[in-house]
């Protein structure tokens, strides 16, 4: 039995990991309109999810389809079954999933919703199952749009379904929450990155948020009991949600020049079978010079512009194990960029083991002051910490351990 999803652009999907943890034969298709029509008579897929942009398009090639797609107007899931396609909307499960495990409910709440998409019209409908006190959506040409939509004050919960925000462009955000002075809950349908502008800051206003991963391991869950005839137990949903925040999150590692990021960094890839990016010698490969030699010959200002540059790169990356330079989460943009998909970990090591070769900075000022200048900021961003003094197979253990825990208390 095969399975696949079918969109215009899947470089981002996590569908197949979510599939193939479970045993599906199952697979990315990347079909340009005209390409519908013969993949529809493709007898050798025997069910298929939908995304951006033809979940609309799907449904008036289905002979049957359920309630939820009668609700929103598009479908997310097919099965084939003897000739006939039968169509569902499983997001909207997956949505009320999203919604339930951080206990949220839209009853009597005012929701706003941001976009007018398929994902959008699955939120809608949910608003209205769940009895919303009101209902609004934004759009770029609508009635209400990205300036006017800070008049509704009354907001109590924002449901993004834009792609504002999503990799590659992670930068971006559609909306600043800190305008709805009501605002109780923010829900991301965004999983790539994790934490994206608009939950970064939700968090940082002690709003109630999630992103969209919940959401698309339970509608992927939920089409799998469609296509195979069993259902599933949620028990089963927060295990793979555990699994590819652990699997797509970067291990990132901070602290003191000379701590030991490096060579940790490279056995924990090893260990872990990932890539691994050392900060130090991106940059020197990008620059044609080292970071000692950029510093000693511009100055450390313009080596801190070429090094923010490096980690906005890096930082959209996944699945990866990155050492970073001492000096690199000094700068706030930097470190707001590492934990869109990063659990950060400080390295801590005694400062009389920390060496001064080729390390200019702690050569003219000294470790000492380094320390003392930093260390507020070292202690204050990290996901956590671990000490790096004794034996390295130690300091591994300790990092495993910790990165683990962070990622299972991930938003």
């Amino acid at each position: 039995m095969k399975y696949c999803l079918i969109g215009e652009k899947l470089g981002h999907s996590y569908s197949v990991e979510v599939h193939s943890a479970m045993g599906l034969d199952y697979s990315l298709r990347e079909l340009q309109k005209s390409q519908l029509d013969e993949f529809i008579k493709d007898d050798s897929i025997n069910g298929f999810n939908v995304t951006i942009p033809y979940k609309k398009d799907v449904l008036s090639y289905v002979d049957f389809y359920d309630k939820n797609v009668e609700a929103t107007g598009v479908v997310n899931t097919v099965l084939k079954r003897e000739g006939k396609l039968y169509g569902y909307n499983t997001d909207i499960g997956g949505m009320t999933y999203m919604l339930s495990r951080k206990n949220v409910s839209l009853h009597n709440k005012n929701v706003l919703i941001l976009g007018s998409g398929g994902t959008s019209k699955t939120a809608c409908a949910l608003a209205k199952l769940q009895g919303a006190k009101s209902l609004k959506t934004v759009s770029r040409s609508g009635e209400i749009n990205y300036e006017n939509c800070y008049d509704l004050k009354d907001t109590e919960i924002i449901i993004n379904t834009t792609p504002v925000g999503m990799f590659p462009n992670i930068y971006l955000k559609p909306v600043d929450l800190s305008r709805f002075s009501s605002l109780v809950a923010v829900f991301d349908c965004i999983y790539n990155p994790f934490t994206t502008e608009l939950l970064a800051q939700a968090k940082e206003l002690n709003l109630i948020c999630s992103d969209g991963l919940p959401m698309l391991v339970e509608q992927a869950l939920l089409a799998e009991d469609i296509w195979v005839g069993e259902k599933h137990d949620t028990s089963v949903s927060e295990k793979l949600i555990r699994s590819l925040r652990k699997s797509k999150s970067n291990l990132v590692l901070y602290g003191m020049p000379s701590c030991g990021k490096s060579t940790l960094g490279r056995l924990l890839a090893e260990e872990l079978g990932r890539k691994f990016v050392d900060l130090d010698e991106y940059i020197t490969k990008n620059q044609g010079r080292t970071p000692s030699q950029i510093i000693s010959s511009d100055g450390e200002k313009t080596f801190r512009e070429i090094e923010s540059l490096a980690v906005s790169e890096v930082a959209k990356l996944n699945g990866t194990v990155i050492s970073l330079g001492g000096g690199s989460v000094l700068n706030p943009l930097s470190v707001n960029a590492l934990k869109k998909n990063g659990v950060l970990i400080y390295v801590k090591r005694n400062l009389d083991l920390l060496s001064v070769e080729n390390r200019p900075l702690s050569a003219t000022k000294g470790v000492e002051k380094i320390y003392k200048e930093r260390k507020s900021i070292y202690e204050s961003i990290g996901d956590a910490e671990i000490e790096n003094n004794k034996a390295i197979k130690d300091a591994l253990k300790e990092i495993i351990k910790v990165y683990e825990i962070a990622c299972n208390k991930w938003c």
